[in-house]
């Protein structure tokens, strides 16, 4: 230390504890100052020639740096009055060979203003964390309950009854369901109703994570456990969501590798950061949501079975849009009100040919797709009542009963006349599902059942036909 401190040049001394912006004095084991800076100087109304070789309590009012050179004992953020004002003191002790030799003392602000301006900006750092973790608390919470699920037909209550009954329990939830049924609203009120209501709510999207990164959301990771780990590692969603519920929206895209290591903290009960050594115990009750078909992908050995039957220990099945018509009206005039406040209106309503339209549609996409329905109409609403004028194009000219009602007989080499002759005209979105539905039939037919070899019939991945079977309710 001796040898980096010569390196220095005596003249640059004074200058840089000047430059400190602090008030330095330094005096010996009786108190005596041996050195004393000229901001403290100015500070204080005197000069360094007068202030040097005197008794510190005579030149620094209520001064206690002679005492510190006596007992030895260092103060931190001590209040000190000086000429009216409460400053801010350090004291600390110097030594030389275990022995006391002096103390060296600092005012850190010269003046209430300073101390003020200080204040401020450590009370405003203060607030944005207090925000910032507020908002972060905000995120691991529940955002809905079981008076956001709108329906009162028969299919949907008893759905909804019995997520509530099993609300109480911490045994894991399978959701089963279609794209744009709710499942996620569905996994906030389970959470909303339970014992684990005021532990967080942690939601994770399986497909939507690459695989290389999944494992490390999951359980988190070391210090230094890959290139461009963070600086100090990181928790993981299952150590987030301790003594809550972690939501595993899409568990039928994660990958079999990834399912085994789930099913082994869902045995043990504790997680493995990655790069790790410790176990974490981990206290989670798992809500699972997917719309594939699982138990079609354990017969064909995409999904493990064992961690089937870990998550399905209570299933679910939310009943698609469709089958639940009734329902369409109550569901728009909720969606009405929440994308009210989105768009600072008030008093939107439906005609009733507008109404008649909703009820008549399919919905292949479900609420998420009524929801983008009624958004697109408030776009170009003037008035207050949405008409047929306002409505996608592709269900304002849709006939009474809706596409499910057509049928179309193709054959193997379709005749492009014959099917427009045996058809009525529909909008293309329509004609092409109408015709996408039969092809898949046909597919079927020919591989006698084989959902494997119809996909390949039909030159489409399994997923994408299996997705299909789904949306067209094949079986």
């Amino acid at each position: 230390m001796k040898r980096a401190f010569e390196k220095i040049p005596d003249s640059w001394y004074e200058q840089i504890i000047n430059l400190l912006a602090e008030r330095v004095v330094v005096v010996d084991r009786n108190g005596i100052i041996l050195y004393i800076n000229e901001g403290y100087c100015e500070f204080i109304g005197t000069t360094v020639e007068e202030a040097v070789n005197r008794p510190v309590q005579d030149i620094i009012e209520n001064s206690r740096m002679h005492i510190v050179a006596q007992t030895g004992q260092t103060e931190l953020a001590a209040l000190q009055s000086i000429n009216g004002s409460e400053m801010i003191a350090n004291r600390f002790p110097l030594f030389e060979n275990g022995e006391i030799v002096g103390a060296v003392g600092s005012v850190m602000f010269r003046n209430p203003e300073e101390w003020q301006m200080y204040k401020t900006k450590i009370q405003n750092l203060v607030e944005e964390l207090k925000y910032y973790q507020a908002r972060a608390q905000r995120d691991l919470q529940s955002r809905y309950n079981f008076n956001d699920l709108i329906g009162d037909s028969p299919a949907f209550l008893s759905v909804k009854n019995l997520a509530q009954r099993i609300s109480g329990s911490n045994s894991s939830v399978l959701l089963i369901g279609e794209s744009g049924t709710g499942k996620e609203l569905f996994a906030h009120a389970i959470h909303h109703n339970s014992m684990r209501a005021s532990g967080p709510f942690v939601a994770i999207n399986c497909s939507s994570i690459p695989e290389h990164l999944l494992e490390s959301e999951l359980f988190g990771y070391e210090d230094g456990a890959f290139t461009g780990a963070k600086k100090g590692g990181k928790k993981g969603q299952f150590e987030m969501a301790n003594e809550g519920t972690l939501f595993l929206d899409e568990i039928g895209d994660m990958p079999l590798s990834m399912q085994s290591k789930l099913l082994r903290v869902l045995q043990e009960k504790e997680i493995h950061r990655v790069g790790g050594q410790k176990s974490i115990s981990v206290d989670v009750r798992i809500i699972a949501a997917t719309h594939r078909d699982l138990e079609k992908m354990v017969k064909e050995g995409e999904f493990r079975q064992d961690l089937y039957y870990r998550l399905n220990v209570i299933k679910i099945e939310i009943p698609p849009l469709r089958q639940r018509k009734e329902d369409v009206l109550s569901i728009s005039r909720f969606l009405l009100k929440k994308l009210e406040k989105k768009f600072y209106r008030s008093g939107i309503e439906l005609s009733q040919e507008v109404a008649l339209k909703l009820r008549q549609h399919s919905w292949p996409g479900n609420i998420r797709e009524l929801e983008n329905v009624l958004e697109r109409s408030i776009n170009v609403l003037d008035g207050k009542v949405i008409q047929l004028v306002h409505l996608p194009l592709y269900l304002r000219d849709q006939e009474a009963g809706g596409a499910e009602e057509t049928e179309i007989n193709i054959q193997c080499d379709p005749d492009p006349a014959s099917i427009s002759a045996s058809m009525s005209v529909l909008p293309l979105k329509e004609t092409l599902a109408v015709v996408e539905k039969q092809a898949i039939q046909q597919a079927l037919t020919a591989a006698k059942g084989n959902k494997i070899k119809a996909a390949k019939l039909l030159e489409i991945s399994k997923t994408s036909f299996y997705d299909k079977c789904r949306l067209y309710d094949i079986k």
